[in-house]
């Protein structure tokens, strides 16, 4: 495979990047430019149309931010769960997102979300092609599902379930989304225990950066062993079908995000 010269950094603001973004399929969304030039996307009309990110570098942030983003522009609507309340201050405001932080509160969204996916599942036809995509991100997965485990054991009743509802309502929307357009982008490395399967089976699409060759192995199994991680800023492995993209992955910013989403004229550069 012959390696391309990639920018250090692959900036939203880059010359024709946000073109690039902007002409995608409704339902795509760029996740960055391979070492051999290809452009690596999600497609979340494909099988398994879910997203994990796991980073040693706290870049998983940086991949969430922008692939909601993009679903955000092409009509989507957007649960952002952001357990540390300040990763993703760019979705505080917007009129189709729902931000929430504290463990009440993305309790209680994943809980709404299990009776929106209900809701959905029941719809046919043109109902449910009218219905916006929902998108949901949660930061910090691993330890927000522990989060939520601890607090569902503080006021469980005595014939409630033993599982949260909040995290069953969660593994609902992996197994069944794609039938009800609802799709999940997890930031971290969710036990099996909590969500009950093998993540390379929920996952259509894996991207990975600095992570260990254990982590490396249960995330992407079937792929061999863990390459070299590389040391630039933003780059990882993204896995998809069987098959490992070392990518550049897009960076947007904060401002980036809210501008594009707000001001239909907002100039590329």
């Amino acid at each position: 495979m012959t390696k391309t010269m990639l920018p250090t950094m692959l900036s939203f603001s880059a010359p024709d990047l946000r073109e690039q973004i902007e002409a995608l399929l409704e339902g795509t969304a760029l996740i960055g430019i391979s070492t051999d030039g290809r452009a690596i996307a999600v497609d979340l009309d494909a099988e398994c149309p879910h997203v994990l990110v796991c980073t040693a570098t706290g870049g998983g942030t940086t991949v969430l931010r922008s692939l909601t983003a993009q679903f955000l522009h092409q009509g989507a609507h957007a649960l952002v769960l952001d357990p540390r309340r300040i990763s993703h201050l760019w979705a505080k405001g917007l009129p189709t997102v729902t931000h929430r932080g504290n463990v009440a509160g993305i309790h209680d969204a994943l809980v709404g979300l299990g009776e929106e996916l209900a809701r959905r599942l029941d719809l046919t036809g043109t109902d449910l092609a009218a219905a916006p995509r929902l998108i949901v991100s949660m930061d910090r997965a691993h330890g927000t599902l522990r989060q939520l485990t601890r607090y569902w054991e503080t006021f469980r009743g005595k014939n409630d379930p033993r599982t949260s509802p909040a995290v069953t309502a969660l593994e609902a929307a992996l197994w069944s989304g794609r039938a009800a357009r609802v799709h999940v982008i997890l930031d971290g490395t969710p036990a099996t225990s909590l969500l009950g399967a093998a993540p390379h089976e929920l996952f259509g699409t894996v991207v990975l950066a600095r992570v260990s060759a254990t982590t490396w192995q249960r995330l992407a199994p079937l792929t061999g062993p863990a390459p070299k991680p590389s040391k630039h800023r933003g780059r990882g492995h993204v896995i998809q079908d069987g098959e490992v993209h070392e990518t550049q992955a897009v960076w947007m910013t904060d401002a980036d995000v809210v501008t594009w989403l707000t001001d239909p004229d907002y100039p590329a550069n």
